[in-house]
């Protein structure tokens, strides 16, 4: 009997050794969890391409029209505390294509941005499904929930972008002139260039959070160097806005530098909370 023991101790022992993937099983997992997500891609910017007489007239030139939501709502504050100067009347420019293949490119370009962003979800659900069976169960207990966290501030992030910083930005850009005897015209992948990298910006600075936290998970950062340095960060964090902001405005840097700096307040709290949490696991693990 007990030699029988023995050999089903051993035998459960090798099937747990087995169960375990060899470095070419992961590299086939991730190379499936890529092509998901490279599908899910595809099929949004497929979606994109023949939705974009919509997308074009809605969403790119929204920020480009006097009568975009944010310049109304800019309006409407000016005019309560009696600046009509925020009111937007017109935009001085005109968009143009100077490329034989400039209007399919622009199309195909906002196609794929279009399926980035809305394929995104499901893209960092892929890779939470292929990184999370590698985590302990303490780690996965306290990551619960971060697909829905990282969709959430980057979603915020694009809006904060595309509301905010864009219009703002925009409206700097292409109401300057040196001279009233220049006109300004843009070319179309130009304008979507200066779109997409605001809004994609955006998106990914709105991850400090989550960066915060993975930094604290593995001992690189703790609230106590957070709250020391806290100075120092909102010099980066203004550094930050301005490069985000390619307007020289400070209007448009302060609009930007103040939620990046709610975001760092609130990156301090999931950090000490994190850190708490850890030192509760090591004075178990003491015991």
């Amino acid at each position: 009997m007990a030699l029988d023991q023995s050999k089903e101790i051993d035998y459960d022992e090798d099937q747990e050794e087995g169960s375990e993937m060899t470095f070419i099983e992961h590299l086939e997992e991730l190379r499936w969890h890529l092509i998901r997500s490279l599908g899910a891609i595809l099929v949004f910017m497929i979606l994109a391409w023949f939705s974009m007489h919509w997308i074009f007239n809605t969403i790119i030139l929204g920020p480009s029209e006097p009568d975009f939501w944010t310049y109304r709502m800019m309006c409407k504050i000016g005019t309560a505390v009696g600046w009509t100067g925020l009111c937007v009347e017109k935009m001085n420019f005109s968009l143009m294509s100077r490329q034989v293949s400039g209007q399919f490119m622009m199309q195909l370009t906002a196609s794929a941005i279009g399926g980035l962003v809305i394929a995104f979800p499901y893209v960092f659900w892929e890779i939470w499904r292929f990184v999370k069976p590698g985590l302990k169960i303490t780690e996965k207990k306290a990551s619960r929930g971060a697909v829905f966290y990282v969709t959430m501030l980057f979603l915020m992030g694009i809006c904060f972008g595309y509301f905010i910083v864009a219009p703002f930005a925009i409206n700097f850009l292409v109401n300057f002139q040196i001279d009233p005897s220049i006109e300004n015209q843009f070319d179309i992948q130009s304008y979507i260039g200066v779109l997409s990298t605001l809004v994609l910006a955006c998106g990914v600075t709105f991850q400090m959070p989550m960066a915060i936290f993975v930094l604290t998970k593995v001992g690189v950062v703790n609230p106590t160097f957070l709250q020391t340095y806290r100075r120092h960060a909102i010099v980066v964090l203004l550094i930050v806005a301005a490069i985000i902001t390619p307007s020289p405005d400070m209007i448009s840097q302060i609009l930007v530098a103040i939620p990046l700096y709610f975001l760092y307040e609130v990156s301090i709290v999931v950090s000490r909370r994190e850190y708490r949490r850890q030192l509760k696991e090591e004075a178990k693990s003491a015991i």
